[in-house]
């Protein structure tokens, strides 16, 4: 038997509720939404849905204490009964969630499923990793997403017991991998694996050595020519950028940062407002390897930031230089996000070359000094590089500089 629909009268907005076990914490909800950027429109409707679990708390007489992610589906079933079902109810309700557990108003999640399962083994792999082997926090970034995608792939939605991985679950979902990434990408998924493989076993969770199993992924990337853009796809790959929105502005200011000083994905996100030296016209890059580099800043790339940050960047907590242009206003969280960036100009101006990552920029870059005559050692310095080895790739693409980094044929050699 179908309900009968209820009429939105039914369900009254209180705006300032006398009763319920959430009443101290709606007005703190709605301040913390303020906080990340959200529209007054937006922040109405988030507000209303919270009113609307408070009373159904109340009427339900479950308190503070017992609310969870049950007992918020549970409201949502009731709740969608009566009304139209919408897409953002949900994460409006996990944010609340996030926002009383911070605030330690509400318990932790029960570890009870494969989710927590997964999470409980990454944290302890990356106090390993931290701890025992002293990695980098970038190096770490890097080996979780791995962890994850493989333990979920072999276990799916079952419980996850690492005596039960097999050599050939490893060299098949590698060759899987193959099929989706470059040799590259696929070349660091073996080298988290393995020691993933050693972390287990220095546990004890598996008695064989699954590290050896891991199979070497062949690729030699001075091999082939490195991939860049000509000068003028550069250009009209940052003509392309919106100026009239937001969004261009900031995709403008990546862009620029990228094509004239060959800053890569992770140091355009760990860039903050206090690297900017105006005065000295000066702007600090957080390399790998945890090094500070001091570039001077381009005329067009200083009036890129400037306008960014006048007419695009929104008012909110972080230093970061570039956030998102949609609440919630944070800064930008993965690489992924400045590859999107490039890969969207790209599809702009109608070219798809191979790779349309954050790195294609930064070719280019070197590419183009070097068809201008700069040296081998020069483009290292802009680039960072801490051996000219790594910039020799670029020779390849310019025959005088091959023929400089050419070793004399050997006397009497036949």
């Amino acid at each position: 038997m179908r309900h009968k629909r209820i009429s939105r009268t039914r369900w009254p907005v209180i705006r300032d509720p006398l009763f319920g076990p959430l009443r101290r914490h709606i007005g703190s909800f709605e301040a913390n939404l303020s906080e990340q950027g959200y529209t007054h429109g937006v922040i109405d409707n988030k507000v209303r849905i919270v009113r609307h679990l408070n009373r159904w708390l109340h009427q339900k007489q479950i308190s503070l204490h017992d609310l969870d992610e049950s007992q918020v589906n549970k409201f949502l079933r009731y709740y969608y009964e009566f009304h139209n079902s919408g897409c953002g109810n949900i994460l409006t309700l996990k944010q609340l969630l996030g926002l009383l557990r911070n605030s330690n108003a509400i318990t932790p999640p029960v570890n009870i499923n494969n989710d927590d399962e997964l999470s409980l083994i990454t944290r302890k792999f990356t106090g390993y990793l931290r701890k025992e082997r002293g990695l980098s926090p970038l190096t770490l970034k890097n080996y979780l997403p791995t962890i994850q995608r493989f333990l979920s792939w072999r276990f799916k939605s079952n419980a996850i017991v690492p005596v039960n991985i097999k050599p050939r679950d490893v060299t098949t979902y590698l060759f899987n991998q193959t099929k989706k990434y470059s040799l590259r990408c696929v070349q660091l998924e073996a080298s988290a694996l393995r020691s993933f493989f050693r972390f287990l076993r220095f546990r004890g969770d598996v008695s064989i050595d699954l590290a050896s199993c891991v199979p070497t992924v062949a690729n030699h990337p001075r091999s082939e020519l490195p991939k860049y853009l000509p000068p003028e796809d550069v250009d009209r790959l940052l003509r392309s950028c919106d100026k009239t929105r937001i969004v261009g502005i900031r995709d403008y200011a990546i862009l620029l940062l990228m094509a004239r000083l060959g800053l890569r994905a992770g140091e355009l996100l760990t860039m903050t407002l206090d690297d900017i030296k105006w005065e000295e016209g000066t702007i600090t890059i957080h390399g790998k390897s945890g090094r500070d580099e001091v570039l001077p800043i381009p005329k067009d790339v200083g009036k890129a930031i400037v306008k960014y940050l006048q007419i695009g960047r929104p008012k909110c907590a972080t230093r970061r230089l570039f956030v998102r242009t949609k609440a919630p206003f944070r800064e930008l969280a993965r690489d992924g996000s400045i590859c999107c960036i490039v890969r969207y100009a790209c599809k702009r101006i109608g070219i798809e070359p191979l790779h349309q990552g954050a790195h294609l920029l930064r070719h280019s870059l070197a590419t183009r000094m070097l068809n201008k005559g700069a040296s081998m050692a020069e483009i290292a310095e802009i680039l960072r590089h801490r051996s000219t080895q790594t910039t020799e790739i670029y020779a390849k693409v310019n025959l005088r500089s091959l023929r400089e980094l050419a070793k004399p044929w050997p006397k009497g050699a036949i």
